[in-house]
């Protein structure tokens, strides 16, 4: 397991078009997913430990973040013949358990993380109402382990300033995660 930290935030980065299945074969394009204020885009995974460590915190955020006017989209574009906990049975299981209020996408071809440049998971793209990214960094303080409860929520106070401003904060801390498993 590689651990990566993301890169600092390209303010103004137009969000990528994509049409990707969720977990039940529905396909989802950019602008389905995208809210009034603002959109959140997240590559995330089942196995990773760093993501495992913060599902609830993504669910809790996500759905609060709702309020806003900031949709989220998760993308799964790990190679889930190699990592079977990614497989699209259980990214349906792990959607359901956990009352997911975005849909699961699978980038099987894994072009869409690409032209994002997602590195790891979970890797955290916040844009504006204008799908002008703002925002690229981590959830909280939590690492493989989730840090303490009443941790600054760094996603959800940076989105609700993008859905509030138009504009994510000067200073950001990166993601840190699992690398990216791609395919050969």
């Amino acid at each position: 397991m590689v651990s990566l930290q993301t890169p600092v935030c390209d303010f103004g980065s137009p969000a990528v078009g994509f049409s990707l299945p969720d977990v039940d074969g529905r396909l989802w394009t950019l602008e389905q997913c995208r809210g009034d204020n603002g959109l959140l885009v997240m590559f995330i995974c089942n196995h990773c430990p760093y993501v495992k460590s913060i599902m609830d915190r993504i669910v809790r955020d996500t759905q609060e973040l709702l309020k806003h006017g900031v949709k989220s989209v998760a993308i799964m574009s790990n190679d889930a013949v190699e990592y079977p906990e990614d497989s699209l049975d259980n990214m349906r299981r792990v959607a359901t358990e956990l009352g997911f209020s975005f849909p699961y996408l699978v980038d099987e071809s894994q072009q869409v993380a690409r032209a994002y440049g997602a590195v790891c998971t979970p890797d955290f793209f916040g844009y504006n109402r204008d799908l002008e990214l703002q925002y690229r960094g981590r959830l909280d303080a939590s690492r493989k382990e989730a840090a303490a409860e009443d941790v600054r929520r760094d996603l959800f106070e940076a989105m609700k300033q993008v859905a509030e401003t138009g504009k994510g904060p000067a200073q950001q801390i990166p993601s840190m995660g699992c690398s990216i498993k791609w395919r050969e």
